[in-house]
């Protein structure tokens, strides 16, 4: 960090990230100028932390306190990213090999190729109009019959709400549910991104720890539940462990949360976030949840089975048995207009609902899923198989997630610290990636494995 002259003391507190490296960060802090041209880790921890610490106080504040916590616990994966960009104008592209990001690396099938012409080259009356702020009619039928068959309940299309991608369809939830101070649990590790949702909306993380080899703790879960807790949200395929949760803990689950319910006085929401839920392995399947317990709503998105993630493009189901459903599903509907999503992207709601089903090749990720373990494994990493997803999420050499990711930077090689993900002592691998990526690290992580075992 370098300080020098800046504005006058007192006259607020400035924080830029640019859009491409972290090769410049501007911050007025107490009236210095600080300038940061890093890619350390614990620099970047640091500075976020000191920007928090040191702002004048009384004076004017341009980022609040809850948004600079935010910034500081959800940046690992676009911090890693940027580095990984850094990095490659350094060495170049084929010398990095970066697993920061859970960005498909497989084209979208032809399917939707086609479906995005024929709707893009119609002409068709009001095809860029407003609609219902649920999403048309039509494609939330579509939607409807899907989910009644893979679901195995009844589904009508009055329960479906098209969004604006699965974080869409959580936020606009959220807001819906949650009263200040309400608490909603979230199963460690997790997509950190759960918490600015939560208290996007004046709700509390309530943080428990997964059980066993990542799988769900129905116990811990019970543990953490009291008079405030209105939601537990999961995640299965997990981002980042790519665990499954079985039929036998989400039946557990689902029970323990129906007498929770009966003795609060008030439903325990279940929100399960299943974007990864066409990508398993080995002849698994996810289970449903919305067949097995009422308080239940599911959502997705088209971005990760389709390979479409700049489309934000997804839909929410409410169980049709809810507590007051015509509140909440009325809730929900207006929130997804106020929170400025207003409705789902009108194309991409035309073009998805003809594709119920449609999905690129899970066996792409599979393979890769199975190479990566194999290189791993053989230089002693320890980890669980995933079962599901994209990512892989082994044990840091030496117990600190840091240190290890520094080190495999050091050869180049890009992953995220589990603490991001609320459970420090891992690191997180996407292998959405080329070949050329994961045969290319190799080397890279079996150096960073024999420095850090020697520590």
């Amino acid at each position: 960090m370098e300080r020098g002259g800046g504005f006058p003391r007192g006259t607020g507190s400035l924080f830029f990230l640019p859009d491409a490296g972290f090769t410049l960060w501007k911050s007025l802090i107490k009236g210095r100028f600080i300038s940061y041209n890093s890619t350390n880790l614990n620099d970047f921890s640091a500075l976020v932390s000191f920007c928090a610490r040191e702002r004048e106080p009384g004076g004017f504040v341009a980022v609040s306190e809850r948004v600079i916590k935010a910034m500081e616990s959800s940046s690992w994966i676009r911090k890693m990213f940027e580095t990984g960009s850094l990095l490659k104008e350094k060495f170049g592209n084929d010398n990095v090999f970066d697993f920061s990001l859970g960005n498909p690396n497989i084209e979208p099938p032809d399917e939707f190729e086609k479906k995005l012409k024929e709707y893009t080259q119609a002409a068709v009356p009001g095809m860029h109009a407003y609609m219902p702020n649920a999403g048309y009619p039509d494609v939330r039928e579509k939607i409807a019959r899907w989910v009644s068959r893979t679901e195995k309940t009844e589904i009508a299309s009055g329960n479906i709400v098209m969004t604006c991608g699965a974080a869409g369809a959580m936020n606009a939830v959220l807001k819906t549910i949650l009263n200040p101070g309400d608490k909603v649990i979230v199963i460690a590790p997790y997509f950190a991104e759960y918490d600015a949702y939560i208290t996007n909306h004046g709700g509390e993380v309530t943080r428990v720890a997964a059980g066993e080899g990542f799988d769900l703790s129905v116990e811990n879960i019970e543990k953490a539940i009291d008079s405030k807790t209105q939601a537990v949200i999961i995640n299965s395929p997990n981002n980042p462990s790519g665990r499954v949760y079985s039929d036998e803990r989400i039946d557990q689950l689902s029970s323990m949360l129906e007498r929770k319910s009966r003795e609060n006085g008030k439903a325990v929401y279940l929100l399960s976030d299943e974007p990864y839920k066409k990508i398993v392995y080995d002849g698994l399947t996810v289970p449903s949840v919305i067949a097995r317990y009422r308080n239940s709503i599911i959502m997705t998105s088209y971005s990760k089975d389709l390979s479409i993630p700049g489309e934000r493009i997804g839909w929410l189901a409410v169980n049709p048995g809810a507590e007051d459903y015509d509140n909440l599903m009325g809730g929900i509907i207006m929130c997804n207009r106020i929170l400025g999503y207003v409705n789902a992207p009108a194309i991409m709601q035309k073009v998805v609902a003809d594709l119920q089903g449609v999905s690129v090749d899970m066996d792409f990720y599979k393979r890769k899923r199975d190479r990566l373990c194999e290189i791993l494994g053989n230089i002693g990493y320890g980890f669980a198989k995933p079962e599901g997803a994209f990512y892989l999420f082994p044990k840091a050499p030496g117990g600190d997630d840091l240190a290890a990711v520094a080190a495999l930077q050091e050869e180049r090689v890009l992953t995220v610290p589990g603490r991001g993900f609320g459970t420090p002592g891992y690191f997180r691998i996407a292998y959405c990636v080329s070949d050329r990526v994961i045969e290319g690290s190799a080397k890279g992580f079996e150096k960073a494995f024999r420095q850090l075992s020697a520590k």
